[in-house]
């Protein structure tokens, strides 16, 4: 809380986040943002910016059904979302046992503290793991194995990986791709709400928790010709929040130049992260 003495001497006590609204980009635990918004005193505005579709197609479960019986060299996995996706996969085929039996003697390479969370869950251990929580990290720690010859499984996080892919078959590895889940953009109404809210300088900031979502808007706004003033918007008034830096990296790719974000990649160390700087700014 913060105290402010107004003009006749009176202190007054702000909640941190008093006044402010927030667009809430991403999709997944959106409850749980907006009531920590509402205990800093901030107004959510939940504008999903990314849809999630799981894919249930016969491709993915052979693949399921071919690393049950012969495991890869190396499973790389890139999200936890992605990991227990296959797990559930793996678990409807009545192949979990086998599924997890044949992981445990291939190497695993993990990017994401919330993709190693649920390797620990299956029982399994990283032979790798990114130290940034970025493809780059990852790459980085994977650079010190080789991979000549190897069958490789990557799982991909929800659209394709050619730097990923390319990687490993510069490197001579055979490349199975595996697609649990496609992120798709939102329905256009969502889109036009979301451009019209930033671009009019209508909230104070916007939570982005994924890098398709600063994607899906910055091509929806160069669609309609609003590149230029959302980009202004967001160097003005409105304030870009990502959820780490990978997400922040790919918001600056987009031209948003002014984003913040926290160390620890956590949505509520994020909104923790705006009130701070919205403290600052108040002085």
């Amino acid at each position: 809380m913060l105290e402010k003495r107004t003009e006749t001497g009176r202190v007054q006590t702000l909640s941190r986040l008093e006044g402010k609204k927030i667009i809430l980009a991403g999709q997944r635990k959106i409850e749980e943002q907006v009531k920590i918004i509402e205990n800093l005193g901030g107004t959510a505005l939940p504008l999903p910016a990314q849809g999630t579709v799981f894919l249930d197609d016969e491709g993915l479960e052979e693949k399921i059904k071919a690393m049950a019986v012969a495991p890869p060299d190396w499973l790389i996995l890139t999200t936890g979302m992605g990991t227990e996706a296959l797990w559930n996969k793996a678990k409807s085929l009545g192949l979990e046992k086998e599924w997890t039996d044949s992981l445990s003697r291939t190497d695993i390479g993990v990017r994401g503290y919330k993709t190693m969370q649920m390797v620990k869950k299956l029982g399994l251990n990283a032979a790798a793991r990114d130290d940034d929580g970025s493809n780059e990290g990852l790459l980085r720690e994977l650079a010190a194995f080789s991979f000549s010859g190897k069958k490789v499984a990557l799982q991909l996080h929800g659209e394709q990986a050619p730097k990923l892919v390319s990687w490993f078959r510069g490197e001579n590895a055979e490349v199975m791709e595996i697609q649990p889940y496609l992120h798709i953009p939102p329905e256009e109404a969502v889109l036009e709400k979301l451009a019209e809210e930033i671009s009019e300088q209508n909230v104070d900031a916007v939570s982005f928790t994924s890098t398709p979502q600063g994607r899906f808007l910055m091509q929806y706004a160069r669609e309609k010709g609003l590149e230029e003033k959302i980009i202004k918007a967001f160097s003005e008034g409105v304030t870009a929040l990502a959820v780490g830096k990978v997400t922040a990296q790919s918001l600056k790719e987009e031209g948003i130049e002014r984003v913040i974000f926290p160390e620890n990649e956590r949505m509520g160390s994020a909104l923790m992260t705006l009130a701070r700087y919205f403290d600052e700014k108040r002085g």
